[in-house]
């Protein structure tokens, strides 16, 4: 019989990586973010015509069915047409949100104040996901609110296809838009900004953006417009960086590009794809510059293609992406509603995602994975949630450092201490109180058989995560009995953990 080699290598790699993610050691710090999505109310809200009270409800039944997942980190769709998701001082409120751009909530309230509240109270990150230069998702400028910038400075804003965008070229949209993250960054207790692929719009066709007066008006020394496209974005990025870091220091700023960076027929340094569209080409987003320079803090490329496509083939990628993260945080960008729309035979084998999940956990460089988007969740694709929570994310995990970002320590916990009566026996401890980043953002708690601490680096240690200085054990009984020695940390907004309190020693949790 003859053997093909490169199959047998194939499936030796595909076995041992798999074996690996079932029988390896579950990691203790990981991004496990999705992506929820309020553009055309593809996640968020489900449709324009809910009230506020059927608002809340949706988003606490979405951040509930995530965290039964152990899902730490939401990015929230807060800006997806120049409008708001907020109440904002300089855009609109939302179409998507309330049915008609610049109408309020009714009753009146924040739903992003909401839901980071609902979200931190869980132990997750808010990611604030926003849109830099789209206007419209089509050309009926008659949707946009009379109160909108559109209105009162025309000249800034380009048509192409059917849509209306800001005008990267010009000082006034870079200006417009460091407003708009500095309003959200000083306001709002965030854990990140951030911005997925769209920057100059995709092409449509052979027809080219209209800034040809703008690069006449404007050129910065730059002879070839390419160029000088890409340094419009790059100075945009570069400011943002600055804008986040003066006001708050810990809040990050993260990109989710296009998966494929350049091709490798048009640059050496390029993957080898043979993508019809590329970041540096087409999006005029040099993505490897910035991480280069460190003017982001992480990257979740959209790796949404399947393992073995022969133009973009997931494990190409993923190997890419690991080699070109230049140090920086990395999360790869999974397209968890592939489950459901795509039609490669990939996909319609249980499951892509988790053999996908497989191959990432045996690559060093990566830091985690962000999902698109929450609906998956819900549905429960192809048994996902199933998958996770029996193997990838059967326990919780801690956010990773992000090792872009100068950090601080978190005091110790103090005087955790054990509160016993005739039904409840409660944990409490001193509230870590702290400035400038060093306060504690939650606590962990960790449980250990027996009369001594264990292994904290194991995250099956870890019984539970709070934002209260207190934790009653009585309601865990279903994870604990016996006697147990326990410790609590403290992260803080650095995602920094620290050191483990004075433990408390064999204690009998009652049956």
């Amino acid at each position: 019989m003859i053997v093909n080699k490169k199959f047998l290598l194939t499936l030796l790699f595909c076995f041992t990586a798999v074996s690996l993610s079932v029988f390896g050691q579950h990691k203790k710090f990981e991004m496990r973010g999705v992506w929820i999505a309020t553009v055309a109310n593809i996640d968020f809200p489900s449709k324009q015509d809910l009230t506020s009270d059927q608002q809340q409800q949706e988003i606490i039944r979405i951040l509930d069915k995530l965290v039964e997942n152990n899902i730490n980190c939401i990015v929230l769709q807060v800006r997806p047409t120049a409008d708001a998701f907020y109440p904002s001082p300089l855009e609109p409120w939302s179409n998507w949100l309330t049915g008609q751009q610049g109408k309020s909530p009714f009753p009146f309230y924040d739903p992003l104040y909401f839901i980071i509240s609902q979200a931190h109270k869980r132990c997750m990150e808010v990611h604030l996901w926003l849109n830099p230069y789209r206007v419209t998702m089509d050309e009926n400028i008659n949707s946009l609110s009379k109160d909108h910038l559109f209105f009162k400075n025309r000249n800034i804003f380009v048509k192409y296809g059917n849509k209306y965008y800001f005008d990267p070229g010009l000082d006034q949209t870079r200006e417009f838009l460091n407003a708009v993250v500095k309003d959200l960054v000083l306001r709002y207790d965030i854990d990140a900004i951030h911005f997925d692929d769209y920057f100059y719009p995709y092409p449509e066709g052979k027809a080219d953006f209209d800034d040809a007066q703008t690069f006449r008006n404007f050129p910065r020394g730059f002879k070839n417009k390419a160029d000088w496209r890409r340094n419009n974005v790059d100075m945009i990025i570069s400011e943002l960086q600055t804008t986040i870091k003066s006001n708050k220091p810990w809040v990050e700023f993260g990109i989710s590009p296009f998966g494929v960076w350049r091709n490798k027929s048009n640059d050496p340094r390029g993957s080898d794809t043979q993508a019809g569209i590329a970041n540096y080409d087409d999006l005029y987003a040099d993505i490897l510059k910035w991480l280069r320079q460190g003017t982001i803090d992480y990257v979740a490329p959209q790796l949404y293609w399947e393992i073995g496509k022969k133009v973009a083939d997931y494990r190409v990628l993923l190997k890419w992406w690991a080699e070109n993260s230049y140090g920086k945080n990395l999360y790869i960008g999974l397209f968890a509603s592939g489950l459901k729309v795509n039609t490669a035979a990939a996909w319609k084998r249980p499951n892509e995602i988790t053999r996908q999940l497989a191959l990432n956990q045996n690559v060093e460089q990566v830091d985690g994975a962000m999902f698109f988007s929450a609906i998956p969740f819900i549905s429960n694709l192809q048994g996902l949630n199933d998958t996770l929570q029996t193997n990838y994310y059967k326990y919780p995990a801690l956010n990773p450092i992000n090792r872009n970002i100068s950090s601080k320590i978190s005091p110790q916990v103090q005087n955790l201490t054990l509160i016993k009566d005739s039904k409840n026996d409660v944990l409490i401890w001193n509230k870590n109180n702290g400035t400038d980043g060093t306060q504690a953002s939650y606590y962990v708690i960790y449980a250990f058989k027996g009369g001594k601490i264990g292994d904290m680096n194991l995250p099956e240690n870890i019984i539970a995560k709070t934002q209260d200085n207190m934790l009653n054990l009585s309601n865990l009984k279903n994870k604990i009995q016996g006697k147990y020695t326990f410790v609590v940390t403290a992260v803080n907004r650095f995602r920094i953990e620290s050191d483990a309190s004075k433990p408390l020693l064999n204690v009998q949790v009652a049956k």
